[in-house]
């Protein structure tokens, strides 16, 4: 880091200070070890690993069964079209679809309009009651 030096003092004789720094050679350096680091990182692969089947999986011969649950705008949940009036009646459902073999396919379908608290507890208890074959459908009418 080097100081200038002025010639011309107040009277010309005494030379004046210059106070000011020179940055160059800071940047210079800072400049390299940017580089450097830049060098020095690895390379981040951004990969997902995935358990994929394999293609010996048997191909199902018969379609399974579906129970479609739909979540009105004011709350209302439906099980197959038929109005379930209370939450212990609707985790009694979820019971006992769990415990059926082959577990049949459960498919939510949450209208537009319907408060997110609603959907939320017909989640939760499927989740709590190891419903596995859980699936969100009519997700169109969410698109823009």
């Amino acid at each position: 880091m080097a100081m200038q030096m002025n010639t011309g003092g107040v009277d010309g004789n005494e030379p004046e200070v210059m106070l000011e720094m020179n940055t160059t050679p800071l940047i210079d350096v800072m400049l390299v070890l940017i580089i450097m680091l830049i060098i020095t990182i690895p390379v981040q692969l951004h990969a997902v690993n995935l358990n994929l089947p394999s293609r010996a999986t048997a191909i199902p011969t018969e379609p399974p069964e579906v129970v479609l649950v739909v979540v009105r705008p004011g709350g209302q949940v439906l099980w197959n079209g038929e109005l379930i009036g209370d939450a212990a009646t609707l985790e009694a459902r979820l019971a006992a679809l769990s415990q059926q073999n082959p577990t049949p396919e459960l498919h939510l379908r949450p209208d537009a309009a319907a408060p997110y608290g609603a959907v939320a507890r017909v989640l939760a208890a499927a989740q709590r009651l190891n419903v596995g074959k859980l699936g969100l459908v009519g997700q169109e009418q969410f698109a823009r």
